[in-house]
């Protein structure tokens, strides 16, 4: 298989430096607005600062692939004298929890590094800089198998939580309105 160059975006995550602040999550959840900057909730945002005040931790989480199946994962982890719940830094959404799902919808919502933009808004408005990016490229093994759209993975989700046939009814519908 040929070898392709790929960029590869990456959020850093600091979180001896994360205050709680949540500036992330508002921006992101105005960032992803419709249309853009038009309104603000922060449950609509990729990125959610899990928090435990009375151990003074703040972790910023950015989301991830929707997964369907619930993890067997309950470890804690101990990290300069704070414990984390092994569920605090995952990327998932997944039945366990309602982190980084649209709340109107139940969609997943996935981080997309704000795509179009130098860098993530995240980013750009984290002051106490908690959040930094890098951006490199590598090179990687050609894959075949194309990856699942957005489109496709919300559509799975709507599918497995309401039934395909409602599914396809709503949107034969929405069609002939159209």
């Amino acid at each position: 298989m040929a070898k392709i160059k790929k960029k590869i975006r990456i959020i850093k995550i600091d979180a001896d430096k994360c205050n709680g602040c949540r500036t992330c999550e508002v921006m992101c959840s105005s960032f992803h607005a419709n249309p853009p900057y038009s309104s603000n909730n922060p449950a609509r945002s990729r990125i959610q600062i899990v928090t435990n005040r009375l151990k003074d931790i703040w972790l910023p989480v950015m989301a991830g692939e929707y997964t369907e199946s619930e993890c067997m994962g309950r470890n804690k982890y101990v990290i300069d004298g704070k414990e984390y719940d092994e569920c605090d830094s995952c990327r998932a959404s997944c039945p366990a929890r309602d982190l980084f799902k649209e709340p109107d919808s139940g969609l997943p919502l996935k981080c997309d590094m704000c795509e179009h933009e130098d860098e993530p808004i995240c980013v750009k408005w984290c002051l106490v800089h908690a959040l930094t990016y890098e951006e490199r490229e590598e090179e990687r093994e050609e894959t075949e198998t194309p990856q699942p759209n957005e489109m496709e993975v919300g559509l799975q989700a709507l599918a497995s939580k309401h039934g395909l046939q409602k599914v396809m009814d709503i949107v034969n519908r929405m069609a002939k309105k159209g």
